[in-house]
């Protein structure tokens, strides 16, 4: 029997620092067979082990330490390293090569400084004490979150990357959420002003306040708020100031190098350990990496240069081939309070030459700037606000120098106008898909050609997509395209949490009877918390299986907005009410309901096109009483938030018009009363004409019933919009029973095989075999499915119940419906102005755009 040799670990290699990259270093030892050359010694002096600090703000979200952590609790002793969490290094003895920590004494024979950064707080008087508040760790959250539970508004001070993660953090907790900024615009470092803008308006449009061109002077006892933040005098004079309940400052980072300094480290004028290319500080026998060091006097903040320098200093320890650091490339794509930005290399247009391509959106808030070279033949760099749909292929062609088309300006413009989107066959090999984890295409390639085919192997395997995550959509895309030029068949997952199409989760759900999405996922899913594509998916999924009210507590977090509150947000953060007024029929006595409604709480009216009247201007607290009101009256919610049927739309039909040879607005009734409350993959309309000239306009809905003299055509897949389609002739002269009975069919095969926010029409357009084949799975019944979508339907519409009702008789749910946590108030920043003898709200940022010609209220 051979004797198993165990390798003398000849060397001691202390780790300074468990964030992420310190650990990502670990990992690659560990991989690199570090283990059998040195003892390693980890030092945290957080109480976690490592975590997702990219995500940091789920965690208010729900999401705990353990869900955000890089590693499994056992990581560490299963792999023979010794960590040591909620252990402060005091000390770096250079002399002894020694660490001095709370516990004691530690040799070294190599030193790994990742200290990372702290969070900058400027020297302004009064900001200490229980006003002083960071957003940088997990314990910074706690305290935080404690402070708002006492608070109605709290005050970011800085309005970069963090300030506005921190902003969003502050309003998920229920406050009125403010933003100053010394800057004139937000995210200084990666926008240029017109992208700032941009952003301003978007941010604003979401009720946060953005002050801007802010410096804070002082910090005092305030008089509505507990604190009151006074700015330095501005051009006119004036000593303009902001109160506020709670301050977080996030005025931007410093390397955390004072380790570095107390043990005479050579360190860079602006702060950071200096290393060189091998990451080596001025001491030959320690290194640095991450946020704590400085190469050529610069410091990159982002996780994947962090990861660079730990993965090649890895190597080098280990003796194995590394690249040495030439610095790093800061491209950023992120959602801030929801919106995209994007930042791509030299966004500013500073290199020499330089020219810029942009398409300014602002109607919608939107910016794209594509910043090209003195000779125009590279991309250099980029600004998106609004829209990341253009990142991915952006940052390729800036980064591999791709040829650009005839007009480059069509990388920018609006989908549909412009040049179509990279595809991954155009990328060379050596392409980077995840810079995190420096994953190139080529990386990706050899994975499928060694036979992986499931996305999260692929994951497992290169960690491409694990760090930063916003590298996904790309990665999905480039590995897809590789299994099927090799004749493999595609994995059609819903999302990395979910090994399933949307159709596949559908089934399962209706089989097994499953009512929630923590039960989904715990049985036929991965991970905790889910993501915005399958948690959305999924209640929607729910919603029409069994719809059970949206607003039941296990059901709200997979909601969006619009559905949480059970109304649309209009650009100003007020909302609209839209009650159902089925068929566009309505009484005298509810229209003066409505008027009166409408007067009481000075809200703007408009009717639809389809047929009902839009209330807009009501605040989030006013909702609830509204809708008492309307209740009253008779009304019911009409739906117009919901991915549901939004409206049947009608003529007068036979009961009034000449040439109507049916009674268009009794079907019309009909079916909207059937079919309301139907949760969809997107929303659908219908119409109902009495005669074929058509004024209800059926024929682009997504269910069109036209009368004949011998009953109702039925069209089916038709819908306006940006891609209008034609509604196509399904079944003719059908009777009221049949028709029903083929509507039925028709939602339920569509809500089943649809694919997530997939209309009608697109769906009708995949599938195969076309009309013909829809005809024969609905009138012909060829699938032996039509008793079952039919029964489907009948419990839908059993189990109907007006979604505000319900909510109202709830004053657990009614909780939602508050600006502030613990006040009744309305939203100070919103102001209102008469515009053609109608209220219509503004945000305070948009006063002064206001027309001398309207009356601001």
């Amino acid at each position: 029997m051979n004797a198993i040799v165990t390798p003398i670990k000849s060397e001691t290699l202390v780790v300074i620092g468990n964030g992420m990259v310190g650990h990502h270093c670990v990992e690659q030892l560990v991989e690199r067979g570090a283990l059998g050359q040195y003892q390693i010694h980890v030092y945290g002096e957080e109480r976690q082990r490592a975590y997702d600090r990219v995500h940091l703000s789920e965690y208010f979200g729900g999401r705990d330490a353990d869900s955000l952590a890089l590693c499994d609790a056992g990581y560490y002793g299963e792999h023979g390293v010794n960590l040591h969490l909620g252990v402060q290094v005091l000390e770096i003895d250079r002399e002894r090569k020694e660490v001095v920590t709370t516990e004691g004494r530690q040799a070294y024979d190599k030193l790994i400084l990742a200290t990372g950064s702290y969070p900058f707080v400027p020297p302004i008087p009064g900001a200490e004490g229980h006003s002083r508040l960071v957003y940088r760790t997990l314990d910074d959250l706690d305290a935080i979150r404690a402070a708002a539970s006492h608070a109605k508004r709290g005050v970011v001070v800085g309005g970069g990357l963090l300030g506005l993660e921190a902003a969003n953090a502050l309003k998920s907790l229920g406050l009125e959420a403010h933003v100053v900024e010394f800057a004139p615009r937000l995210m200084p470092v990666q926008l240029d002003d017109e992208g700032g803008k941009a952003l301003k308006a978007r941010i604003e449009a979401l009720g946060v306040g953005v002050h801007l061109s802010r410096a804070t002077q002082e910090i005092i006892a305030g008089e509505q708020y507990a604190y009151r933040m006074n700015f330095q005098d501005g051009a006119d004079g004036r000593c303009e100031y902001l109160e506020t309940d709670l301050i977080v400052f996030s005025a931007g980072i410093r390397p955390q190098d004072a380790l570095g300094r107390s043990a005479e480290l050579e360190i860079a004028p602006r702060g950071g350990i200096v290393i060189d290319a091998d990451y080596r500080t001025s001491d030959p026998s320690i290194f640095a990496i991450g946020e704590c060091a400085s190469w050529n006097g610069m410091i990159f903040g982002l996780v994947a240069p962090g990861y660079t320098m730990a993965r090649n200093l890895a190597a080098l320890l280990c003796g194995q081939p590394h690249q040495p650091f030439s610095g790093a490339d800061m491209s950023t794509k992120l959602k801030l309070l929801g919106v995209d930005v994007g930042s791509i290399g030299d966004a500013h247009a500073a290199t020499p030459g330089a020219k810029s391509y942009r398409f300014i959106d602002e109607a919608n808030a939107s910016y794209r700037r594509l910043v090209l070279s003195e000779d125009g033949k590279r991309v250099i760099g980029a600004v998106l606000i609004g829209d990341n749909s253009y990142y991915d292929t952006l940052l390729q062609y800036a980064q591999n120098g791709l040829k650009l088309p005839t007009d480059p300006s069509s990388l920018i413009l609006p989908a549909g106008e412009g040049a179509p989107a990279l595809g991954a066959d155009a990328l060379p090999d050596t392409a980077t898909i995840c810079s995190c984890h420096n994953v190139t295409k080529g990386a990706v390639c050899c994975q499928v050609d060694a036979g992986l085919t499931d996305l999260g192997e692929l994951k497992a395997a290169t960690k491409a997509g694990t760090g930063c995550g916003g590298c996904s959509a790309l990665l999905k895309q480039v590995f897809e395209h590789e299994l099927a030029a090799r004749g493999v068949e595609v994995d059609k997952s819903l999302c990395e949490h979910f090994a399933h199409t949307r159709q596949e989760l559908y089934g399962i759900v209706r089989v097994e009877g499953i009512l929630s999405f923590q039960e989904l996922l715990a049985k036929h899913g991965r991970g905790h918390t889910g993501c915005d594509i399958c948690k959305p998916a999924v209640g929607s999924i729910l919603a029409s299986c069994w719809n059970q009210p949206i607003t039941d507590p296990a059901l709200i977090p997979l909601q969006d907005t619009n559905d949480t509150f059970m109304a649309n947000m209009q650009k100003n953060g007020t909302y609209s009410i839209v009650p159902r007024i089925a068929g566009g029929e309505i009484t005298p006595d509810k229209l003066i309901a409505l008027g009166a409604v409408a007067k009481k709480y000075d809200l703007y009216t408009k009717i639809t096109g389809g047929q009902r009247i839009d209330l807009f201007g009501a605040q989030l607290h006013e909702l609830p009483d509204i809708w008492g009101e309307l209740i009253e009256a008779g009304f019911e919610t009409g739906h117009a938030y919901g991915k549901s049927l939004r409206t049947v739309k009608s003529c007068v039909g036979s009961t009034w018009c000449r040439y109507g040879v049916q009674d268009s607005v009794g079907m019309a009734l009909h079916l909207e009363n059937r079919y309301k409350g139907l949760r969809s993959p997107h929303k659908i309309k219908f119409a109902v004409s009495g005669c074929t000239r058509e004024c209800a306009e059926a024929q682009s809905k997504d269910v069109g019933v036209i009368a004949t003299d011998k009953g109702w055509n039925l069209y089916v897949a038709g819908n306006g919009g940006m891609r209008p389609r034609h509604a196509e002739l399904f079944a003719t002269d059908l009777d009221d029973e049949t028709l029903v009975r083929y509507i039925d069919r028709f939602l339920m095969f569509y809500i089943r095989t649809a694919d997530k926010l997939q209309r009608t029409s697109v769906w009708r357009e995949s599938l195969e075999g076309g009309l013909d084949y829809l005809k024969q799975v609905i009138i012909d019944d060829n699938l032996g499915l039509a008793a079952e979508l039919e029964a489907q339907m009948q419990l839908v519409v059993d189990r109907y119940e007006c979604e505000w009702a319900n909510a109202i008789k709830d004053p657990e749910k009614l909780k939602r419906f508050r600006t502030f946590v613990n006040d009744q108030r309305g939203d100070p920043d919103i102001h209102f102005v008469k515009e053609r003898g109608q209220r219509r709200p503004v945000h305070a940022s948009e006063l002064h755009l206001i027309p001398v010609t309207e009356e601001v209220l």
